[in-house]
């Protein structure tokens, strides 16, 4: 059987809402919600809640997640990254657990209103799929081309691409001779553990899961917060 950690980031330094994984959202902590739709899941999995809050700590366990450690403020800051909090994880549950997980499932309580048939069915493609994937990454179709962007430099714009394929200046081009491009939405992640052995999160080969933007909500600020209060639950109703 394929051992599955749900691993759930929560760190208590949020700027632009402050302490936002703790607050109310429809009756639950924010990052409450990352717990219960990971104990839905038709899979069995060992939950952990990486914070470096106590309080975070408390909430997370009264949800039923495990909250072993606290997580050391050097790796919980706004430019820390998601390789940093998995390793760390992983390194404390193979040394006092001898604990060592096949895949990780990443899931972040700023996707409150994520459905947990959308979990069972990233787990069910990835698990028949992990031979041939390192990573499994949820995405949204993405209207803006980036083969149309720029950076700036020294007042100057920048192309990102000057050729696609055998195209020259892309950024000239009408849009129906790019490809579609797709955006990481957040929602899901799972990926390989052996892969932080190898110094990669996502590795080389992800899956894409592709999602209507519509049905994902992040959220960093108070917008998206009303935004998905507002969100219309359908096949997820009994969570709520």
């Amino acid at each position: 059987m394929t051992k599955i950690l749900c691993l759930i980031p929560a760190r208590s330094g949020s700027k632009g809402i402050p302490h936002k994984n703790i607050k109310d959202f429809k009756g639950k902590p924010l990052l409450a919600w990352c717990i219960v739709q990971a104990k839905n899941s038709k899979y069995q999995m060992k939950i952990i809640v990486s914070t470096d809050s106590e309080k975070y700590r408390k909430i997370a366990i009264q949800y039923g997640a495990e909250a072993p450690f606290l997580r050391p403020s050097e790796i919980s800051q706004d430019l820390s990254t998601d390789f940093e909090c998995i390793k760390h994880t992983l390194d404390w549950l193979k040394t006092n657990e001898k604990y060592c997980p096949d895949i990780i499932l990443h899931l972040r309580p700023t996707q409150p209103c994520r459905k947990v048939e959308d979990i069972d069915a990233c787990l069910d493609i990835f698990i028949n799929q992990r031979e041939k994937y390192d990573s499994l990454r949820t995405v949204v179709p993405f209207e803006k081309s980036p083969y149309k962007m720029y950076s700036i430099t020294n007042n100057t714009l920048t192309p990102l691409f000057y050729t696609y394929k055998n195209i020259n200046e892309p950024y000239n081009q009408c849009r129906q001779k790019l490809p579609q491009c797709y955006l990481h939405n957040g929602y899901i992640d799972i990926l390989n553990a052996k892969n932080i052995d190898k110094n990669m999160l996502s590795g080389g080969k992800i899956f894409p899961y592709i999602m209507n933007k519509t049905d994902t909500i992040d959220i960093d600020t108070n917008e998206d917060w009303e935004k998905a209060e507002n969100y219309s639950f359908i096949s997820n109703d009994v969570l709520y």
